[in-house]
């Protein structure tokens, strides 16, 4: 990974968490920093994108001054692309709760793991309905995976934000690629007629390539569509700061882009029910716009050895105890 670059995500990052610590009372500050003494502790890989309370600090409870402090972590923790998505998933979340007849604040949880200051790892996260995000840092890198984005609904009505698809580009480069290839390569990507209710890994604390199709690979498009999957896969990594997505598309293309997979199920006309996944050597991406009859989107990028950190906190154990 670029060493400025990277140290540069990181300070921001920290330089916003200590933001937040300066604005929270202790009893906000303990709820803040609940969690195991490890940062390798396996309930730390226990997450869910689904409606319901989680540990952590609780941001309903919050006063303007906290909400914001909050929102500064969240956006030093993407790229732009990636803040953007973030804080729209929120809202979105706010429309469907307004919409519901819900009342009160945006319910999400943040934690703090471990100290920002000096050489040690230490991570922070957010989760809440619809939104999964996972930060950990090292002195020698950063990841951000799981990396989980919904929308419900994935096209809002009405309203001041009527129109709005907070995933159509991820929803429309994917349709682009499908409707382009022909019959014979369509066949092999499309692996089924009717889409799956959801993503195919769910909140699985060790995401299993396995679980998803085989699909059409790079190597067997034509250069045009092996153009619009590389935007597509470069729009989720996207979502990181820079240095670590570049990072990861330096990996890809390292590896061999024709390792790269594209599957299908599900109809192609915009407003119906469908899925897609991409494979690669390291990381899986899914997407599904299949509940609420088509209009309630789910997103996610999983990286294979970077989920959690697990590399570097691998490589920082082993150090310590050499």
């Amino acid at each position: 990974m670029d060493g400025s670059r990277w140290e540069a995500a990181a300070d921001r990052m920290r330089e916003a968490v200590h933001a937040l610590l300066g604005v929270l009372e202790p009893e906000q500050v303990r709820a803040l920093r609940a969690g195991p003494d490890r940062l390798d502790a396996p309930e730390l890989r226990e997450w869910t994108y689904l409606p319901g309370s989680r540990p952590g600090l609780a941001t309903d409870c919050l006063d303007a001054r906290g909400r914001e402090a909050v929102d500064a972590v969240l956006a030093a923790a993407h790229g732009a692309a990636g803040a953007e998505l973030a804080r729209g998933a929120i809202e979105v979340e706010r429309y469907r709760r307004a919409s519901a007849g819900a009342t009160g604040g945006d319910r999400y949880w943040v934690r703090l793991l471990g100290d920002p200051e000096g050489d040690a790892p230490w991570a922070w996260r957010m989760n809440g309905h619809h939104l999964a995000v996972h930060v950990l840092i090292t002195s020698t890198g950063l990841r951000v995976t799981p990396h989980f984005i919904g929308a419900e609904p994935a096209r809002i009505a009405d309203g001041p934000q009527a129109g709005r698809r907070l995933l159509g580009p991820e929803e429309d480069l994917a349709r682009e690629l499908v409707t382009r290839l022909d019959d014979g390569r369509r066949a092999t990507a499309v692996f089924a007629t009717a889409p799956p209710d959801d993503i195919l890994t769910r909140d699985d604390p060790f995401a299993d390539p396995g679980l998803l199709p085989a699909g059409l690979t790079h190597g067997d498009m034509t250069p045009r569509e092996q153009q619009t999957l590389e935007r597509l896969v470069r729009r989720y990594l996207d979502r990181a700061p820079e240095a670590y997505a570049r990072q990861c598309w330096a990996d890809t293309v390292a590896q061999g882009l024709d390792a790269l997979s594209f599957a299908w199920a599900g109809g192609r006309e915009p407003g119906e029910r469908h899925y897609y996944c991409v494979r690669a050597p390291d990381f899986l991406i899914e997407y599904d716009n299949t509940q609420d009859n088509g209009n309630h989107a789910h997103s996610v990028w999983r990286h294979i050895r970077h989920d959690w950190g697990a590399d570097l906190l691998r490589a920082h154990y082993t150090d310590q105890h050499r």
